[in-house]
């Protein structure tokens, strides 16, 4: 599935820097972002992610449970 969305993403990516694309509508946006949305049933949406670093650290010492952090620099796409 994951192989079948970075060949949709590549496949949009070619033809609308080719030109052939015209203008999308909201139909095909719309169905466009409904199959690259990721499935409901991955673990990774089940984990209660924090934004703020000090409420996962209050919340972790509560806890008594260790703190992850997933941190990175650069551009999300790896484009720098």
């Amino acid at each position: 599935m994951l192989i079948r969305r970075l060949a949709l993403c590549l496949f949009v990516a070619l033809v609308s820097k080719s030109g052939v694309a015209g203008e999308l509508t909201v139909e095909q946006f719309q169905k466009l972002h409904s199959e690259l949305q990721p499935d409901n049933s991955a673990l990774w949406r089940t984990i209660p992610w924090k934004t703020s670093l000090l409420d996962a650290q209050k919340t972790a010492a509560e806890d008594k449970k260790p703190l992850f952090i997933w941190a990175m620099d650069g551009h999300p796409l790896g484009c720098t």
